[in-house]
């Protein structure tokens, strides 16, 4: 991989992949869940939702992945500079919570392939775990996480557009209430938040960028791009899964409450759509196992060289614990509600630290993060922090 000081007109490609793997990251299973189950509550005035979402995640990512480029650290390295010890709580939070989600990715690849070819969730868990642990294992790790996240990226907003496209929304009533809203969900809010840029995924693309060694400041504007890009694609693919759900769920549809998201592409398309749902299911799983293991292994390979050395065995680990976990345990509703929680407290504990860290010279390479940017990273944390409390005072 490229080291040292990053030349901006040598990328291309590892910006777009770092946009790609954060995005794709968050388009889990959970993502799709959240995205039906909120669309049916609020109808079209979850669009509202997504907007506001989408502004908070660029401000909290924004933040992240320029004071981490600007610093050249990963952020439990920068954090460890900041207090000794930081680092390492910081690092134990992300992979828990990315450890918890990663058993709940791996149940939804079981269910991917359960829908496309009737197999049997261990069946389809341990299959998918194995082409996940041949994706690590191809030589060059970077390009292929760049190439593999993208072309899943793209298959998945593509199929979801066309289910949209058969379930014939009310376009002109999404798009008013979009920015004049009938209700708002506090809850909705912060669980959007929360599983985009929550936890380990707004470092995913940030971290990518740093191995790739897109670093320093004349990698600025890029790494502005990559990490709005990143927000922008997930926002897409959210969106376009509000207006289908929207669409079938204003011609009368009744959602299978234990699975939403299935519903929407079947009533939309009938059995072609079950099998696109199959396919955006597995490809939403599957990209989430490659970024929350990479992701995760990233926040502590720099605390021994025997990480980094072993890097492709410490993910394979990684991958083959959780796969284990959910074929004998099943799905563990109370670990996975329990990482949501911890997910939503990572991301203003986080964003915290970075933003004091770049008030700090010494570690940011006498640089001057811009006021503005500084404000609307501290009022991500003040919103998500209140939210965060709230949540765990109303007990989640």
């Amino acid at each position: 991989m490229a080291s040292g000081r990053f030349n901006i007109s040598s990328l291309g490609g590892v910006g777009l992949g770092a946009a790609f793997l954060m995005a794709n990251s968050s388009i889990g299973p959970g993502f799709l869940t959240q995205t039906t189950v909120f669309t049916k509550e609020l109808m079209a005035s979850f669009g509202f939702v997504i907007l506001l979402s989408s502004l908070l995640d660029i401000g909290a990512q924004l933040n992240t992945w320029r004071i981490l480029s600007i610093s050249e650290l990963r952020a439990q390295d920068l954090a460890n500079k900041l207090l000794p010890g930081l680092g390492y709580v910081l690092a134990f939070l992300v992979v828990l919570g990315g450890f918890a989600f990663n058993i709940g990715n791996v149940a939804g690849c079981g269910l991917g392939l359960n829908v496309l070819f009737g197999l049997s969730y261990e069946q389809g868990a341990i299959i998918s775990g194995g082409v996940a642990l041949l994706l690590f294992w191809i030589k060059e790790i970077g390009s292929m996480l760049d190439g593999f996240t993208k072309i899943l990226g793209t298959i998945k907003i593509l199929l979801t557009l066309f289910i949209a496209y058969n379930a014939h929304p009310p376009l002109a009533e999404a798009v008013y209430h979009t920015f004049v809203p009938e209700k708002i969900s506090a809850a909705a809010i912060v669980t959007i938040v929360g599983g985009t840029v929550g936890g380990y995924l707004t470092f995913s693309g940030a971290h990518r960028l740093l191995d790739a060694g897109v670093k320093g400041k004349a990698a600025i504007p890029e790494v502005n791009r990559s990490a709005i890009s990143g927000i922008v694609i997930s926002s897409i693919m959210r969106f376009v899964l509000f207006l289908a759900t929207f669409g079938v769920l204003a011609q009368g549809a009744v959602l299978d409450s234990s699975n939403p998201p299935a519903s929407v592409f079947g009533f939309a398309a009938g059995n072609i759509g079950l099998r696109i749902f199959g396919v955006v299911l597995w490809s939403a799983a599957i990209s989430s196992v490659v970024g929350a293991s990479y992701t995760s292994v990233s926040f502590f390979k720099t605390f021994h060289p025997a990480f980094i050395r072993y890097e492709r065995w410490v993910i394979s680990g990684f991958i083959v614990i959780c796969t284990t976990l959910f074929v004998l345990i099943g799905k563990p509703v109370q670990l996975l509600l329990a990482a949501g929680l911890i997910n939503g407290m990572v991301l203003p504990f986080a964003l915290a630290v970075m933003l004091v860290a770049v008030t700090r010279k010494r570690l940011m390479n006498n640089y001057q993060h811009p006021i503005w940017m500084q404000l609307s990273g501290w009022l991500v944390v003040v919103v998500m922090g209140w939210m965060a409390v709230k949540a765990m005072m109303e007990g989640w």
